[in-house]
C-alpha cells in the first residue's frame, strides 16, 4: 500500500491569499492597529472570510485577525468545523489564534512574518506538533510573502516610536500612558 500523498498547495495561491491578508493587514494599520490581517479560503482560493486586529477598537483582548477572520468564516458557514479551508495569516499565529484553527479543524495555516515572542507554529512553541492532539493541521507553512509582511509590522512600530511623547515613555504602540 503506497503511502498517503502530503498535503500540497499552491505557491500561486499561497502569494495570492497572503496578498488578501496583507490587504486586512493595512486596514489594521490605518486604524492604529497592530497591522496583522487574515483570510479564510477555500482550496481553490475563493475567499470565504476576513479579519484584521481589531483588538483596540472592540476592546477585546482576542479580537486578533485570525480569530475573527475564523468567527466570520464559522458563521457563513453555519459551522464551527471548517473542514478543507485554509486560514492565511501576516504574523506567525499566537497560541490563541493556533488553537482555535486547531479546533476549527482547518486543514492548513500559512503565515507570512514569523513572530518570536508568541509565535505557536514554531518561533516559541509548535502546537501543531504537541502529542495527544485530536487535530493536526495538514500543512503549516511560514514565510508566505515574508520580506512584505515584515516590512508592514516593522514599519509600523518604528512609526509608532516616533509619535509624540511615545518615544521617550518607551510605549511602541501610544496604548498605554502613565499619569
Amino acid at each position: 500500500m503506497a503511502a498517503p500523498h502530503p498535503f500540497c498547495f499552491p505557491a500561486p495561491l499561497k502569494t495570492s491569499l497572503m496578498r488578501e491578508a496583507l490587504s486586512e493587514a493595512a486596514k489594521a494599520a490605518l486604524e492604529g492597529e497592530v497591522p496583522a490581517g487574515a483570510v479564510v479560503a477555500r482550496l481553490d482560493g475563493t475567499i470565504v472570510a476576513r479579519g484584521r486586529n481589531r483588538v483596540i477598537s472592540l476592546s477585546d483582548p482576542t479580537a486578533h485577525a485570525e480569530i475573527l477572520a475564523i468567527r466570520e468564516a464559522s458563521s457563513l458557514e453555519r459551522n464551527y468545523r471548517l473542514d478543507g479551508l485554509v486560514l492565511a495569516s501576516t504574523l506567525e499565529p499566537c497560541a490563541m489564534c493556533l488553537s482555535a484553527s486547531l479546533h476549527a479543524r482547518l486543514k492548513a495555516v500559512l503565515y507570512g512574518a514569523p513572530e518570536p515572542k508568541w509565535g505557536a507554529a514554531g518561533s516559541l512553541l509548535d502546537l501543531n506538533s504537541v502529542r495527544g492532539m485530536n487535530h493536526r493541521l495538514e500543512l503549516l507553512e511560514g514565510g508566505i510573502l515574508l520580506d512584505e509582511c515584515s516590512d508592514l509590522i516593522k514599519s509600523f512600530f518604528r512609526e509608532k516610536r516616533r509619535g509624540p511623547g511615545n518615544a521617550r515613555r518607551g510605549f511602541p504602540c501610544g496604548t498605554l500612558k502613565r499619569g
